[in-house]
């Protein structure tokens, strides 16, 4: 069985062998005897990042004390602990039903935790730390077949949470959770640029998860602001000269909002509003690719400036273009780490090669800036530029080599833009 597209299909995996064990012990055999293997998740990295000779799906892997399809929730812990198959959308079910919540989620709940904790994914929030803040324990098999066990406060631990599928395959996840709170969405519209450069720091702090939608054009276009019902948060009126929707939308504009979830200040659990998108429809735009860097929360300002002196270049190859913050955290290879932080990330049409080189202007662009590319999306960024722009990059190495003695993980992406010092 190959392993086939990634979900946006710019990228065909080379690998013509994909495994599929159900228990421990077979992922083990598996990975020891492989010479090149990786971890396929729910295949929304939009690069090679996950590709090798072999891969590997945990999907139908079964280990013991895991009830709840997998997960395991400790309300008196405040904890659940998850396979590293399971979704985010599948997590949020279980978690519902034990009046139970995480912190944040991202954009879609289609997204595997094991993938998304990797790759520091995250939402929103200028409070809220990303996705992979949240593990508080972990269990991982090596390249030797060994399992790897590894909680808080552990040496290492904070290097092996985001481990870009480098260290080995990560078969458990112990996650933080708090009960279960409410959430209104409400979406603004009209922003002008001179009111978010003046206004930037209110703005991305007036709900508890805050995203602006813009195509670069004459003003901002939209603020999508996510206020915790037991907290306080934006007015119903307007948002600067920002005025209130009165329609749901589509962070793409012009596209159907059924697939969202619902706006206009109607209350919902957190699983229901925190992602943009449902989980039984296509996400975003669904043919697309994207691009994602995250800057110092203090160069916001220039660096949108100096993105927005790249529109005529940007707009015709845009979606949209989100702009949200993230929390600093000391995980080794986080893109948010020891920095609060600002994300821009670019939805692009589906046309690889202009955008390809619309990134060197882009980068360039950002570069003063020391921003650091999602791991997960496309960039042009090699090893070289990347390694300055973390202060762990060579005690993450180290890791590689000590958890990865036969380089079993390895691959050409890998080695390109992270493990070449």
């Amino acid at each position: 069985m190959t392993a086939g597209r990634n979900w946006a299909g710019n990228h065909t995996y080379r690998a013509q062998r994909l495994h599929r064990p159900t228990s421990l012990e077979h992922l083990q055999e598996i990975v020891a005897t492989a010479p090149r293997i990786r971890v396929l998740g729910s295949r929304h990295s939009f690069t090679g990042i996950a590709d090798s000779a072999e891969m590997v799906s945990l999907e139908a892997v079964q280990t013991p004390a895991t009830p709840l399809a997998g997960m395991d929730v400790d309300l008196a812990a405040r904890t659940v602990s998850v396979g590293g198959g399971v979704t985010y959308g599948e997590l949020a079910e279980v978690l519902r039903a034990a009046g139970a919540a995480l912190h944040n989620l991202a954009s879609l709940p289609h997204i595997s935790v094991a993938g998304a904790v990797a790759t520091a994914t995250h939402g929103s929030g200028v409070t809220n730390g990303n996705l992979a803040t949240a593990v508080a324990a972990m269990e991982m098999v090596t390249s030797s077949g060994d399992i790897v066990r590894a909680s808080r406060g552990d040496a290492d631990f904070d290097g092996m949470v985001v481990g870009l599928g480098a260290l080995g395959a990560v078969t458990r996840l112990t996650l933080d959770i708090e009960p279960a709170f409410g959430v209104e969405q409400r979406v603004f519209e009209g922003l002008a640029w001179k009111s978010l450069y003046e206004h930037f720091d209110e703005i991305t702090a007036c709900g508890y998860s805050v995203s602006l939608f813009t195509t670069w054009g004459e003003d901002v276009g939209s603020v999508w602001v996510k206020t915790r019902t037991d907290q306080g948060g934006v007015a119903d009126g307007d948002l600067f000269d920002a005025v209130p929707a009165v329609v749901d939308r589509h962070p793409v504009v012009g596209l159907d909002p059924t697939s969202c979830t619902p706006q206009l200040g109607r209350p919902g659990l957190w699983s229901d509003r925190l992602p943009h998108f449902r989980m039984g429809f296509t996400p975003s735009a669904g043919d697309e690719l994207q691009s994602e860097y995250l800057l110092p929360h203090t160069s916001a300002v220039a660096a949108l400036q100096a993105v927005r002196s790249l529109s005529p270049r940007i707009r015709p190859l845009l979606l949209t273009c989100e702009i949200r913050t993230v929390a600093a955290d000391r995980l080794w290879m986080s893109t948010a780490y020891e920095q609060a932080s600002v994300a821009l990330h670019f939805t692009w049409k589906p046309t690889p090669t202009a955008v390809a080189d619309v990134l060197v202007e882009l980068e360039r662009a950002l570069s003063p800036f020391g921003a650091r590319p999602h791991w997960g999306k496309m960039f042009l960024a090699d090893a070289a530029a990347i390694a300055p722009l973390y202060a762990r990059h060579a005690d993450f190495l180290r890791l590689t080599e000590r958890l990865d003695e036969r380089g079993a993980f390895r691959n050409a992406w890998l080695e390109d833009h992270l493990l070449t010092s």
